[in-house]
């Protein structure tokens, strides 16, 4: 079983940067791949950031390729997203997620991972 808590988010103004953290319990994290999605209200939840097992692997949405870095440090079972000029349309809650594995396949799907962090509330104002 492996737990996920993310941590980090906040009320910020647009062009503000934020980092969010996700802590992983459990001594799979260095072989599972990582997941950041959100889900602002009344839309569905969607990909933002994906990293592999060892890191060397990132994928980005369109929407914030050049703005948000994913990474992580296995050490501390811990996976970052940094977020650079946000912008209103980034308000949503940002969850992780993770697969156990070294798969990579489908890191942009959200049924493919086996496990979420409940969320932390990322709000952009104009």
């Amino acid at each position: 079983q492996v737990q996920l808590v993310e941590s980090g988010g906040g009320l910020v103004q647009a062009g503000d940067s934020l980092s969010l953290s996700c802590a992983a319990s459990g001594r799979t994290f260095s072989t599972s791949t990582m997941g950041w999605f959100r889900q602002a209200p009344g839309k569905e939840r969607e990909f933002v950031a994906g990293i592999s097992w060892s890191g060397g692997r990132t994928n980005y949405a369109d929407s914030v390729k050049g703005r948000f870095t994913i990474s992580r440090d296995n050490a501390k079972n811990t996976v970052y997203l940094q977020m650079n000029s946000l912008k209103p349309e980034d308000t949503a809650v940002y969850y992780c997620a993770a697969r156990q594995g070294r798969y990579y396949s489908s890191i942009a799907a959200p049924d493919w991972y086996d496990y979420w962090g409940q969320g932390t509330q990322v709000t952009v104002s104009s």
